[in-house]
């Protein structure tokens, strides 16, 4: 994070240590320290260059408080990261941060760290069907969803009325078992449900509940498949003029198919199509003229909110939140701090990504 930027994010949170804790009956932590003090990070997997910088950022901002880290991938296995928590419990560090692989499959293991009073923050994925969360950190999700429907909608002329279709779309979802599908899902439909309802846009698939398009694990060749099973059954005349891919890594597996169909060549170019955490791999694709647009979400600001978050409940503080209503986990509404996405294009990636610092232009050369 460039200087003036953790400055600006540094300031916008300095009454994190203002006020007593006065919930969840967490303290201090195993641990019982500040300074000094071992903070345990279970992220879900090392497949995305996105969570190997979220688990490094955490790093590098934990040391900014003096506090070590136990940083845990778990390979996309819920089981491993269960085992990984834990292993970080037994070894008494004093918070721990979980950007989980299954939302769901955590409750027991955190009772065990209740138990041993250590505060736990829901990194970016909230967790699910336990008390035992204390907060949560991660961008406004259903703004994420927004941003990729109102970029298809005025990019194919529906929004600003220069076009009245009706255009192909089809839909799809991250994975089931993550918390944010639903909320990245409903702020996509909310924009695009009234055009499907009016006919302006046509989802020849049929496919448009949640429960048929979610991609387990985000996962690319997932996606890849099922873009190829549409194209066969709905597209042998006409094309579609449109893709909602919630990630990157799910939008490249999605051109695959695509091209492989004979999209991107003469006469019959590519759709419009989104994604979401600006990847090295996803922006050179949008310089080139493939994937149209994903949502950069500054990861390096959402581990420095995290991380003075952390140092808040370690000193028996109550951190700042900006949203407590919204995040309702089953068991509880658990207390958030959201930050703001931005959409990207080839219009402003170098803005937005190379100039702020978050993208060497070398990695896109």
């Amino acid at each position: 994070m460039t200087i003036r930027a953790r400055t600006t994010v540094a300031a916008a949170l300095s009454a994190l240590v203002s006020l007593p804790l006065a919930s969840c009956g967490t303290s201090t932590g195993a641990g019982g320290g500040a300074k000094g003090a071992t903070v345990g990070l279970a992220m879900p997997t090392k497949v995305s260059q996105r969570w190997i910088d979220d688990g490094n950022n955490m790093v590098d901002e934990l040391k900014q408080f003096g506090f070590g880290a136990t940083l845990k991938y778990a390979d996309n296995k819920p089981e491993t990261q269960v085992a990984q928590v834990e292993e970080m419990i037994d070894e008494g560090v004093d918070a721990l941060v979980i950007a989980a692989v299954d939302g769901h499959s955590l409750t027991g293991v955190l009772k065990k760290a209740a138990g041993a009073h250590i505060p736990v923050i829901a990194y970016d994925r909230l967790i699910l069907g336990t008390p035992h969360v204390d907060y949560y950190t991660s961008f406004d999700n259903e703004m994420v969803g927004a941003l990729q429907a109102n970029y298809l909608a005025e990019e194919i002329g529906l929004i600003n009325g220069t076009e009245q279709g009706p255009f192909t779309v089809e839909l799809f979802a991250g994975s089931a078992d993550d918390n944010n599908t639903r909320y990245f899902w409903k702020g996509a439909m909310d924009v695009l449900r009234p055009h499907i309802q009016n006919k302006e846009l046509v989802v020849r698939s049929g496919q448009t509940a949640l429960d048929d398009v979610t991609t387990l694990r985000w996962d690319g060749d997932a996606a890849e498949r099922r873009m190829d099973d549409i194209l066969d059954e709905h597209y042998s005349t006409g094309r579609v003029d449109a893709v909602l891919s919630p990630y990157d890594g799910m939008s490249l597996g999605i051109i695959k198919a695509l091209k492989a169909h004979g999209y991107g060549g003469d006469g019959k170019p590519l759709p419009l199509i989104t994604g979401q955490d600006a990847e090295v791999p996803s922006v050179r694709s949008i310089i080139a003229g493939e994937q149209t647009q994903t949502v950069y979400k500054d990861t390096r600001q959402l581990a420095l909110v995290t991380s003075y978050m952390v140092n808040a409940v370690i000193r028996d503080k109550k951190p700042v939140t900006n949203d407590g209503t919204t995040y309702d986990n089953g068991e509880k509404v658990v207390p958030a701090y959201l930050l703001d996405p931005v959409s990207v294009d080839r219009s402003n990636y170098r803005e937005e990504l190379v100039d702020s610092g978050y993208i060497d232009q070398s990695d896109l050369d």
